[in-house]
């Protein structure tokens, strides 16, 4: 990685701007050289079944920012016409995150958005369960996680707050 001095930018081998700082499972930076946890690798091309698994175990781990970049690769190397249901469980994922870390307007604004747009694809596409994932229940788990939020729950935990991509428990 690049010069990790003050005011430099870490950078991959093709110049793009990658942070090199450890992260924790919220993916919050932590100080250079601290332990953190293994970062996701990005532009991984899964199947929907795989990436599906991979984020239930990173959700289930309380690693809901490591599930957002899943979905995110899922988003970006996906057929165009699922593009909006990937994005929407990233923005699930990430809404999660937020919250975790206490982000009340964030997190809840996240919730919402993802929900709408997993409810959007779901309407157009006219499929209710794409992949076993239950659409509906997700966007409910969301709008109710968003209003404990706002109403000041404390104390959300990742793992115990992590949704069942296929359904409730």
């Amino acid at each position: 990685m690049g010069d990790t001095g003050a005011g430099a930018r870490d950078r991959d081998t093709e110049g793009r701007a990658r942070s090199a700082r450890p992260r924790d499972g919220l993916g919050r930076p932590l100080p250079y050289g601290a332990p953190g946890v293994e970062r996701q690798p990005e532009g991984v091309v899964r199947t929907p079944e795989q990436t599906v698994v991979e984020a239930q175990a990173l959700l289930d781990a309380g690693k809901p920012f490591h599930a957002h970049e899943v979905f995110e690769d899922a988003w970006k190397s996906g057929p165009e016409d699922e593009r909006t249901l990937w994005r929407g469980l990233a923005q699930l994922a990430v809404g999660l995150t937020h919250s975790a870390r206490g982000n009340v307007p964030g997190g809840a604004r996240l919730l919402r958005r993802g929900a709408g747009a997993v409810e959007e694809w779901a309407a157009g596409s006219g499929v209710r369960r794409p992949y076993g994932m239950d659409v509906g229940w997700l966007a409910g788990w969301a709008r109710e996680l968003a209003g404990r939020v706002e109403d000041g729950a404390v104390g959300i935990e990742a793992a115990a707050e992590a949704p069942r991509l296929r359904g409730a428990p």
